[in-house]
């Protein structure tokens, strides 16, 4: 069993930042992959970043390339999401979730098993 409690959301003005966390507990954190989604409302969740248990491949969509920042940091059992220049099309529910078995579908929610319960980010114009 592994629980995620994401943290750090909030309302922030367009071209602020926002950093989120995700601690996660129950089993061995450096084994799995992590992932953070968003679905902001009437939306589908949708993939934002990803990163591999050795931290070796950060993966971005497209929206957030070059503003958002994925990490994490095993020791701590940590993963964090440094969001920069925002805008008010990121608003939504963020979620992190936990891939336990590397999956290479890291952009679909099925891909992963475990996920926390959200945390809202809202983007004021």
């Amino acid at each position: 069993q592994v629980q995620l409690v994401e943290s750090g959301g909030g309302l922030v003005q367009a071209g602020g930042s926002l950093r989120l966390s995700c601690a996660a507990s129950g089993r061995t954190f450096s084994s799995y992959g992590m992932g953070w989604f968003r679905q902001a409302p009437g939306k589908e969740r949708e993939f934002v970043a990803g990163i591999t248990r050795s931290t070796a491949t950060r993966v971005y969509a497209d929206p957030v390339k070059g503003r958002f920042t994925i990490s994490r940091d095993n020791a701590k059992n940590t993963v964090d999401l440094q969001m920069n220049t925002l805008k008010p099309e990121d608003t939504a529910v963020y979620y992190c979730a936990a891939d336990l078995y590397g999956s290479p579908r890291y952009a679909l929610p099925s891909a992963y098993e475990y996920w926390g319960q959200g945390t809202q980010v809202t983007v004021s114009s």
